[in-house]
């Protein structure tokens, strides 16, 4: 995962994480990647790599490295089309700065682009307008109609505020025409501190109940619906890992590349304490058996002591370390959005597993006629 403007970015969104992260670090912000860096990071990524590689770009917003960065990226990675690698690229974006020649790079380079747009447009510019404080949502639509005209794969992720928490039909009915939807949990800062933002757990399980139900209905209809969450907790009920990591229940292991080259375990904690090192300088083979990696991973194993008696740890996992915060003395705190997450599986377990047993028979009458 690379971020090649650090936290740079021509929005202001009043939840953004990555500013909270990068008040808490010695330098805030890292500037633009240069191209030996990126060179760097290409080489040594396929000299470590085997079998897959995925370069993941994200912000601040990663497009304000502009359009040479990218085509040079582009090339970089065909040179090594000869490997037996199978490669795939994203970039994570608030697509404002999408034209028809960012489509063409994207088409080229073969990228999923995921394009941050929070449900409908009272909601979406509540707290996404730009650095002069206009509104976005018309310009992110636009964006997102350029790039499927261009052939060019897009999901949407949503970030669930509490003023979306509250509006679930709605919000799901905007995004539903889009296929492939992530909603995401706002984040609080790292300090605990709570904002008109911040998500209520109650009301959060409540959104995850609705939504479901609406996504339910989707998923067997001519047009269904992808959302990551759920998509992840039906794969789990069929014996599957989920591959999404913060629903793991511990850390795994990739690495972040701020700008600088620095490289870190995770885009939640880019922090100092968490520096494994420097890309320019060591390669990936020394940030696997980093000491600092390893103990960034335990930190994530263990679990609150009400998790180990709750009959939906198999599914919740405890959640992501990031929610789990403030780790003291190795103990983590209680997920806090504990409560949402046991409001929703007590009220749709039973459809869950109904629906995965129906996708199950589904999959194995498409194999048998395959």
């Amino acid at each position: 995962m690379l971020k090649p403007a650090s936290g740079a970015c021509n929005l202001r969104c009043g939840y953004c994480f990555y500013a909270d992260v990068a008040a808490s670090r010695q330098v805030s912000s890292y500037g633009l990647m240069s191209q030996s860096t990126l060179d760097k990071i290409v080489r040594r990524a396929f000299a470590y790599a085997e079998g897959q590689l995925s370069f993941i770009f994200q912000g601040g917003e990663p497009l304000l490295a502009g359009k040479a960065f990218f085509r040079h990226f582009n090339q970089e990675v065909r040179a090594y089309a000869h490997k037996p690698v199978r490669v795939s690229c994203a970039v994570q974006t608030n697509a404002t700065l999408i034209d028809e020649e960012w489509c063409q790079i994207f088409r080229e380079g073969g990228y999923l682009v995921g394009v941050s747009l929070d449900g409908e447009e009272q909601t979406h510019d509540l707290y996404r307008r730009d650095a002069s404080g206009a509104p976005t949502c018309a310009r992110v639509k636009r964006a997102i109609g350029l790039l499927k005209a261009s052939g060019v794969e897009c999901n949407v992720l949503c970030v669930v505020t509490r003023q979306i928490s509250l509006r679930p039909e709605a919000s799901f009915e905007a995004l539903r025409q889009y296929g492939y939807l992530q909603f995401i949990p706002c984040l609080d800062p790292f300090d605990g501190g709570r904002a008109e933002y911040s998500l209520d757990a109650g009301e959060y399980g409540d959104f995850l109940i609705k939504t479901w139900d609406l996504y339910e209905r989707a998923l067997f209809s001519p047009h269904p619906v992808s959302v990551r969450v759920f998509d992840n907790w039906l794969n789990m009920l069929l014996g599957r890992p989920p591959e999404n990591c913060a629903m793991s229940g511990r850390c795994g292991q990739y690495y972040l590349i701020e700008a600088d080259g620095g490289v870190y375990p995770c885009d939640f904690y880019v922090l100092d304490k968490w520096r494994l090192g420097n890309i320019n300088e060591t390669g990936f083979r020394a940030f696997a058996e980093s000491g600092i990696g390893q103990a960034f991973r335990e930190e994530s194993h263990p679990v609150h002591e009400k998790c180990r008696a709750c009959p939906w740890l198999f599914l919740c996992r405890g959640g992501c370390k990031r929610e789990r915060e403030p780790i003291l003395n190795g103990a983590p705190s209680l997920n806090r959005l504990c409560e949402g997450h046991r409001r929703f599986f007590e009220a749709r377990y039973e459809n869950m597993k109904r629906t995965a047993q129906r996708l199950n028979k589904g999959m194995l009458a498409g194999a048998s006629k395959g």
